[in-house]
């Protein structure tokens, strides 16, 4: 098959990234893949997904590692603080009748699934390295590296994440990522054989819950509103955490605040939000995943379109004869979906910072949830 672009460079190891490199050597492009980190870490607790995500694991050929390596469950369980459970959300099966409609994975685990899947293209990757110019013309684009090497590509992919050093030569007036007014505490530990899928604990401005990762592991994340985004010293993470769980009297959820310790994986994150509202790309240089629309957690899907991205840039780039073409094509089809998460996510917050109206947060949560659901 022929693509617009044959020789594509990635910069940015990381999901977008990879994804990108995973599809576009199934249409027979020529990928370098380069990253900063000379290790290919990834970093963090946990990390939640949904059965759109599911969906593009499955197109990615990730899917069996991710059901053996993660977990996967039906439904999302609500419960009020002293365990009294209130509902279920439903979580249809999207990947397909014989896939459960959600579930979560450490996420260096993942990262490795991913990796793994990234070198087995046959994609070249190189770590402990990224540019340090980026210059086209009508023709292609001259990328010159960190250890020195020059090379000339067809299409060039920014997946640099958050605090993309791409978008800021790309993009120079793109916003700066905002920080929402909410932080988020996650930790890793033993899973008690009554978990058997995400549950989340309703109350006040605190939001706790835990989801399976494993056969043996789950994890905990816990919400709560922090106005001004303060440093917090990691010695303390452990004693907070438990504080902030106190107000919850579950014994289910008591007995793992119990267990809380230095030795539990604590991550402490400021929820930061960004979206680029123009173009993603100049000419061949275009912009994928956290770079242009990163989101805070609320609809757990801000890995979900990334690698969505990724996807779609390879579909595109096999549909049309012209770079330029593939990159409005590809726009065209994102910025909406990508908007739609990225705002709806930050109302989410809002309304749960603020007390807000309850009926409002179900009506964004579950049009948000079959919007999802929806081809991309």
């Amino acid at each position: 098959m022929t693509l617009a672009a044959q020789r594509i460079l990635i910069i940015g190891g990381g999901f977008s990234g990879m994804s990108a490199a995973i599809e576009l050597r199934k249409h027979g492009a020529d990928v370098d893949l380069v990253e900063i980190d000379p290790e290919w870490r990834n970093y963090g607790a946990g990390i939640s997904l949904g059965g759109a995500t599911l969906r593009a694991f499955r197109q990615l050929g990730v899917l069996d590692a991710f059901l053996q390596q993660g977990a996967a469950s039906d439904g999302v369980q609500l419960r009020l603080p002293h365990g009294q459970p209130i509902g279920e959300l439903p979580t249809p099966r999207i990947a397909g009748p014989d896939v459960p409609g959600g579930g979560a994975i450490m996420r260096p685990v993942l990262a490795r699934i991913l990796a793994d899947a990234t070198r087995a293209s046959g994609a070249t990757v190189r770590l402990g390295c990224t540019f340090t110019s980026i210059e086209q013309d009508a023709e292609g684009v001259e990328v010159r590296f960190t250890d020195g090497q020059r090379q000339r590509y067809d299409l060039v992919i920014g997946s640099d994440g958050l605090y993309s050093k791409v978008r800021g030569a790309l993009l120079p007036d793109a916003p700066r990522p905002a920080y929402s007014g909410q932080a988020v505490w996650r930790a890793v530990l033993p899973r008690p054989d009554e978990l058997k899928t995400i549950t989340m604990w309703m109350g006040g401005a605190v939001k706790p819950g835990v989801n399976p990762v494993s056969a043996d592991e789950l994890y905990l994340f816990v919400t709560e509103r922090r106005p001004t985004n303060d440093h917090v010293d990691p010695a303390t993470f452990a004693d907070t955490l438990r504080a902030l769980l106190a107000p919850f009297p579950d014994p289910m959820l008591q007995a793992l605040r119990a267990q809380i310790s230095p030795a539990s994986q604590i991550v402490f994150r400021p929820l930061e939000g960004m979206l680029v509202r123009g173009d993603w790309y100049r000419g061949r240089v275009v912009l994928i995943g956290d770079t242009v629309h990163a989101t805070t957690p609320h609809l757990a899907s801000g890995a979900c379109i990334g690698i969505e991205d990724a996807i779609v840039l390879a579909d595109e780039l096999a549909r049309h004869a012209s770079v330029a073409e593939s990159l409005a094509a590809f726009q065209a089809r994102r910025y909406e979906r990508c908007r739609m998460v990225v705002d709806n996510s930050a109302r989410l917050g809002q309304i749960e910072m603020e007390g807000g109206d309850k009926d409002e947060h179900a009506h964004i949560m579950r049009t948000s949830l079959m919007a999802l659901a929806q081809p991309i």
